[in-house]
């Protein structure tokens, strides 16, 4: 069976075509509101405890280059994306970095999809690897607001202080601190909860994100043919640079894979917020389609396999 068949067929995937299929039959399939929000809360606290404990665990010397590889991809990915759309999409400056604020930052999923394919593919990948998803969050963000920076600086101000202090970053850096602070025998008596129980509740939540991302597909022919080509070609452009720099920065052929699908994702939680705030005027229908109806399921389905073969080639070159 190949990567990408072992992919499609998978308890994420197939739960997240569960929630796409039922919104299309007009099922009323639905996840409360509550635990939708429960959900997210417990898998980004579960991520940064885990990223703490393998932090704990691991010397300055093997983390830093990584860490730093991911500073980099958070700096050089809104580029990327900004110039895109702005040139070959034709949008505005501040639709463009609105576009630039989701692919600069990182989708959580995406990556905890990513980790499970490559475990599913036998390839090894470093334990620390979900403390850098707490490093991703912020610097595409900011990068992306200053392209279309506010004479209004309060707003700006604001979606800065709505980053940092947000719901994602507080519960990634409090999980990592914590894991870091008890270390593995401590966490490993919560093992129960957020081990045994992690991915029966990623996979509700994958249900509820297919029903969100089949809604956003109504939208994707008011975004147009420029930008859900673009929604296409983006991820696997980001997700190779992200895979380069992984295998440069010493991770494995399976950390670099992680890596590269991190970099090919776009954030649907942090970065949204940031940029209602920050760009009220960006349409919501540009940079949610392609986030969440383009980028997402093409990174589900197809994405994590082809970053797998980039880096098993790559690695090769390298």
């Amino acid at each position: 069976m190949d990567a990408l068949t072992q992919q499609l067929i998978s308890p994420v995937v197939l739960c997240f075509l569960l929630g796409a299929v039922s919104r299309l039959i007009r099922s009323d399939l639905a996840l409360p509101e509550a635990v939708y929000s429960g959900l997210s809360i417990y898998l980004l606290f579960a991520i940064g405890l885990k990223g703490g404990v393998a932090l704990s665990q691991t010397s300055f010397t093997e983390f830093y280059r990584p860490a730093l590889g991911t500073i980099l991809i958070g700096v050089v990915t809104p580029f990327i994306a900004f110039y895109a759309v702005r040139y070959a999409g034709k949008l505005s400056k501040e639709d463009s970095a609105a576009v630039a604020a989701h692919y600069g930052s990182v989708s959580v999923v995406t990556f905890l999809a990513s980790v499970e394919a490559a475990k599913r593919l036998g390839l090894e990948s470093e334990s620390y690897l979900s403390a850098l998803v707490a490093l991703l969050e912020i610097p595409g963000i900011v990068i992306a607001l200053l392209f279309a920076r506010s004479s209004n600086k309060n707003s700006w101000s604001k979606a800065l202080h709505e980053v940092v202090t947000g719901k994602s970053i507080v519960l990634l850096a409090g999980g990592m601190l914590i894991g870091a602070l008890c270390g593995k025998q401590k966490v490993s008596e919560l093992d129960p909860l957020f081990v045994g129980c992690f991915k029966g509740a990623l996979c509700l939540f994958m249900i509820e994100l297919g029903i969100v991302a089949s809604k956003r597909l109504r939208d994707a022919a008011r975004a147009g043919f420029r930008l859900i080509t673009l929604g296409f070609l983006l991820p696997p452009i980001l997700g190779a640079f992200g895979v380069a720099v992984g295998l440069f920065c010493g991770l494995s052929v399976g950390g670099a894979m992680v890596l590269g699908s991190m970099s090919a994702s776009a954030s649907y939680i942090a970065a949204p917020a940031a940029v209602r705030i920050a760009l009220p005027e960006a349409n919501p229908a540009y940079y949610l389609t392609l986030a969440l109806g383009i980028t997402f399921p093409f990174n589900i389905a197809l994405g994590i396999p082809l970053y797998a073969k980039i880096s098993h080639y790559l690695a090769i070159w390298l």
